[in-house]
């Protein structure tokens, strides 16, 4: 009698779940997903739902951050929006095909000019370069990083902040409390005596833990003094920095932007600064030198900056990605650690495949899980039958997020090609005008191929029929992973 009560309770309980999935998720596959986890996995279905399933672009906390980004800033954003028009004008006929991707969202996703963009391959070339602007720095340093160890080059950059403030440079850290594990005690208490402002972005609390663990801040910016900026795939931590003692080469890619691009940049860091310092530093020329950019930096490299994240209104760095991809005429080379696409991304490729755009993508031979990369081949047959070139990388993990369009538009950042970058991480990316990026990341792509596999279709349709059953399977959650 008992058993019977139970299972009468549960089946109302799991009726009334799988109807909050249904109204609550936005993404059919994801709510298919999530339904299928409910309904197969009894108890712990609903659980995983409840810890990792709910919607947050409904929920307060992320509606309190986007009201405060939308209406914080309004001098900056009036006198960029005169800037960026000025810029679309002057370019347009540069920019060609691609001005609607740099039209996209211009009040806040602006184009600028009068940047240097430098392409820093690998930690061994950053962190020279990130220790040298540190130093130099005058005013203040911002730093916000997913990853961030307390190891060697952890504790030299922690050091190198400490001197900063103690000669009197403001000095604001933001770190993941999920990512940045091995610093939340000892690193950042030392960092705080020494003057150094350290906040973690929503911090992990026990019994929030597994909803908090979700929405994760991934990324990775550095700016200095409101001119300098740092945005890429590298994380702070020695495995990045390729020496002869690595178990594992690390292949990343990092820029460098030194121009009017550095104050999108600033603006995302200070806005995800007053949320998780709860502070409300307003608009300064301290900050957001505009007339230093313009008359002190003689780059050409038009830049654009695109953020997103659980409180974006839009997924703003997928939508970009795919007007890409719809606006180019030849040539994309696209490079990611984790090939998990939405459909729509996944339905744009092979268009452009179809249409006879040269399509190439380099992924990790080997994924540092198991899961994910069996996720990851249900895609490729797909994606092979439409022409499309899929490499594997075999010299080591490739964690590099990049994509060059037509030897012209260039993307260099934080996001994956998942569902995660896509809707649940804080992201950030740039995008790039520019033949000479473009030419320095496509020689690195060749590169990367030489120390690639190519996969052929002729072998991979051939595999055995448990292995694609299994990760079609795997593939019926992919909007969870």
């Amino acid at each position: 009698m008992d058993s019977i009560y139970f299972y009468i309770v549960y089946s109302i309980v799991l009726f009334l779940v799988c109807i909050r999935i249904i109204y609550n998720t936005n993404s059919p596959s994801k709510t298919t997903a999530y339904l299928l986890l409910a309904i197969l996995f009894p108890i712990l279905g609903i659980f995983v739902y409840f810890s990792f399933g709910d919607n947050y672009r409904k929920k307060k906390l992320y509606l309190r951050k986007l009201d405060y980004d939308s209406k914080s800033y309004g001098e900056l954003k009036e006198i960029v929006a005169r800037q960026t028009q000025d810029v679309l004008k002057t370019y347009k006929s540069e920019i060609a095909n691609f001005y609607p991707l740099a039209n996209y969202r211009r009040g806040t996703q602006f184009i600028s000019d009068n940047n240097v963009v430098e392409l820093l391959i690998n930690g061994e070339n950053k962190f020279p370069e990130v220790i040298k602007s540190i130093e130099a720095a005058k005013d203040h340093i911002h730093i916000e990083y997913y990853i961030f160890v307390d190891d060697k080059i952890g504790n030299t950059i922690g050091d190198l902040l400490i001197k900063k403030a103690q000669e009197g440079v403001k000095v604001r850290f933001i770190y993941d409390d999920f990512g940045s594990i091995s610093i939340r005690k000892k690193f950042i208490t030392k960092l705080k005596q020494a003057g150094v402002e350290a906040v973690p972005f929503y911090k992990i609390n026990f019994i929030q833990f597994a909803n908090r663990i979700n929405y994760r801040n991934h990324r990775k910016i550095i700016v200095i003094d409101g001119v300098v900026g740092y945005v890429g795939g590298i994380n702070v931590s020695d495995k990045y920095v390729n020496t002869d003692t690595n178990d594992l080469y690390w292949r990343d890619t990092h820029i460098k932007i030194t121009g009017k691009a550095v104050l999108n940049l600033q603006y995302i860091f200070l806005t995800d600064w007053n949320f998780c310092a709860d502070q409300n530093i307003t608009f300064a020329y301290r900050y957001f030198p505009l007339e230093d950019t313009r008359k002190n930096f003689q780059g050409s490299q038009l830049t654009q900056i695109v953020s997103s994240g659980p409180s974006s209104d839009h997924p703003n760095i997928m939508y970009t990605l795919i007007q890409a991809i719809t606006l180019a005429k030849e040539e994309i080379l696209l490079t990611t650690p984790y090939f998990i696409p939405e459909k729509s991304y996944l339905d744009a490729i092979k268009i452009a495949a179809l249409s006879g755009i040269k399509v190439k993508i380099l992924v990790p031979s080997v994924s540092d899980s198991f899961i994910i990369n069996a996720t990851c081949k249900s895609y490729y047959q797909e994606l092979l039958e439409t022409g499309v070139e899929i490499y594997k990388y075999t010299k080591g993990f490739v964690h590099a997020k990049t994509m060059v369009c037509d030897g012209y538009v260039s993307f260099v950042g934080t996001a994956n090609l998942d569902n995660r970058s896509f809707d649940l991480n804080f992201e950030v990316n740039a995008i790039v005008y520019d033949t000479t990026l473009a030419s320095e990341l496509k020689d690195h792509f060749n590169k990367d191929l030489e120390t690639a596999n190519k996969i052929e279709i002729e072998r991979w349709i051939k595999r055995p029929l448990y292995v694609v059953l299994y990760e079609r399977v795997l593939r019926l959650f992919s909007s969870l992973m």
